[in-house]
C-alpha cells in the first residue's frame, strides 16, 4: 500500500453529538505529520453523483469547533451500497479527490458502507470507521459504548426530570419515546437515571418476530393500575422507539403512513406509537371506569446536536486522533475503540452477521445484573402482584374488576395463566 497523502473524512446517518470534536482530532494529529485532508460534505450523497462537495480542512479551521454540536461537514443517509454503480461511482469520487485514506464516521449503516468500499477498492484507499450513534447500538464490546450515546443520555434525563416533576404537579401520565431504532440502550437509560415509573424495550420481548401492540398497552395499564393502587395518580413511561418497528405491518399501518430512508429502514420519527398507545390505553381504562389524562412525547432530534457533554468531548478526541494514527501507520479495514484507555482496532470483518450480512447490532443484554436492577425499581406487573391475595385484590379492585378476571386478563404479562 503506498504512502498516505491525503486523507477524506465524511459523516453518514443521524447527527450525534461529538462529531466534530473527532474531525478536529483527526484533522490536527494528520496536518500535523504533513498530511492533507479534505472533508467531503454530505456523507456519501454528492460521492454517489460523481459530484463531490468538499472543503480543504486546515488547523485553524477545527481548533474550536469541538465545543458544538451538530457537524461542520453536515451529514446524509445516502447509500452507496444500493448497487454495483453507486459504489463504482463513490470510489471514482474518491480517486478524484485523490484521497489515499477515508475515515468515515457514523452508525451500522454507514460502517456497512465503509465494509464494502473497503472490499471493492482491494487496498487503493485505506478504510477506518469511527462508531457513531447515540442508540449505542454498535457491536463494540460490553460496556463501551458509542460516542453520543453519553450526551443524549444526559439531556434526554434533563428534559424527562422536568416532565416527571409536571407529571406530580398535574396528577398526569406521560408516555415518551425515545430513539432506539434496534436496541432499547437509550430508552433504558433515561428511564433507569430519572427513576421513570417503567421503561419497555424491544429486548424484553425476546426473539419474537412481532411484538403484540395489545401487549405493549396492557403493560402500560397494568402500570397505571398499580400506581392508582399505590395513591399515585401520575406516572412516566419512556419506550423505545424500536418497539414500532416489531410490530406487525397491520398495525403500522394503523398509525400512518409507512415510509422508508435510503438503507431500507422504516422511518420511525413518521410514527406515532406514542399517541396511539395513548388513546389505546385511555379507551381501556375508560372500559374500567377510569378516567386519565395522558400526554404522548418524543425525545430524539433536539438530542442529536446538543453540544457535547465533556465526556463525549474527551472521547471522542481520544477516537479521532486514533483514527488518524492508525492511517498513519498504513493499516485499514477496521473500526476504531477505546478499551481501558487504549485504541483497540476491531477488523470490519468482526462486525459483520455471517448469516445476514449486515452489520451486527449490538441489543440490551437484559441477563445482566444491570437489566436486573432497572426492572427491579420499575412500577410495573410483577410475578408476585398475582400470587399475593391481598396485591391481587386490590389491583383487582382499582380496576374494577374481580380477581380472577384481573389475573385472566393481566397474568400472561408474567407468564401467569388463568
Amino acid at each position: 500500500m503506498k504512502k498516505m497523502k491525503r486523507c477524506g473524512i465524511l459523516v453518514g446517518g443521524g447527527p450525534a453529538p461529538g462529531i466534530n470534536s473527532v474531525i478536529r482530532a483527526a484533522t490536527i494529529k494528520l496536518r500535523n505529520e504533513g498530511i492533507s485532508v479534505v472533508g467531503i460534505f454530505d456523507g456519501f450523497e454528492h460521492l454517489i453523483k460523481g459530484s463531490p462537495v468538499t472543503r480543504e480542512l486546515e488547523t485553524d479551521d477545527v481548533s474550536h469547533i469541538h465545543f458544538d454540536g451538530g457537524s461542520i461537514l453536515r451529514t446524509a443517509r445516502a447509500n452507496p451500497t444500493k448497487s454495483e454503480d453507486g459504489l463504482a461511482n463513490t470510489l471514482h469520487s474518491l480517486e478524484q479527490l485523490k484521497v489515499d485514506a477515508l475515515i468515515t464516521i457514523g452508525g451500522d449503516d454507514t460502517c456497512f458502507s465503509a465494509i464494502q468500499l473497503d472490499k471493492k477498492s482491494k487496498g487503493k484507499i485505506q478504510f477506518v470507521h469511527v462508531p457513531k450513534t447515540i442508540d449505542n447500538d454498535l457491536d463494540l464490546p460490553y460496556g463501551v459504548r458509542t460516542f453520543g450515546f453519553t450526551t443524549a443520555w444526559h439531556f434526554g434525563a434533563e428534559i424527562t426530570r422536568s416532565i416527571i416533576a409536571d407529571a406530580q404537579s398535574t396528577n398526569r401520565w406521560y408516555f415518551i419515546t425515545a430513539m432506539g431504532r434496534k436496541a432499547g440502550h437509550l430508552a433504558l437509560g433515561i428511564g433507569k437515571s430519572t427513576g421513570a415509573t417503567l421503561t419497555i424495550i424491544p429486548e424484553e420481548f425476546g426473539n419474537v418476530k412481532e411484538i403484540g401492540f395489545q401487549h405493549i398497552v396492557d403493560i402500560l395499564i397494568g402500570s397505571f393500575l398499580k400506581r392508582v393502587a399505590a395513591g399515585k395518580n401520575y406516572g412516566v413511561a419512556i419506550l423505545a422507539e424500536g418497539l414500532a418497528e416489531q410490530l406487525s405491518t397491520y398495525e403500522l399501518k394503523k398509525m400512518g403512513k409507512i415510509e422508508y430512508d435510503e438503507h431500507g429502514h422504516i422511518r420511525l420519527a413518521e410514527i406515532d406509537l406514542s399517541g396511539m398507545l395513548k388513546d389505546e390505553v385511555r379507551n381501556g381504562l375508560k372500559e374500567m371506569g377510569i378516567k386519565a389524562t395522558i400526554v404522548d412525547k418524543d425525545i430524539g432530534y433536539e438530542l442529536r446536536s446538543v453540544d457535547p457533554t465533556p465526556f463525549d468531548i474527551e472521547y471522542t478526541k481520544d477516537l479521532g486522533y486514533a483514527a488518524a494514527r492508525y492511517l498513519l501507520e498504513g493499516k485499514s479495514s477496521d473500526m476504531i475503540s477505546i478499551q481501558s484507555g487504549r485504541s483497540v482496532p476491531i477488523p470490519f470483518i468482526e462486525g459483520l452477521d455471517p448469516e445476514t450480512g449486515r452489520t451486527k447490532v449490538r441489543l440490551v443484554d437484559i441477563k445482566t445484573e444491570s437489566y436486573e436492577v432497572a426492572v427491579e425499581f420499575m412500577i410495573r406487573l410483577k410475578k408476585e402482584d398475582f400470587t399475593d391475595d391481598k396485591q391481587l385484590a386490590r389491583l383487582a379492585k382499582t380496576g374494577n374488576m374481580s380477581p380472577e378476571a384481573f389475573k385472566k386478563r393481566f397474568g400472561y404479562l408474567v407468564g401467569i395463566k388463568a
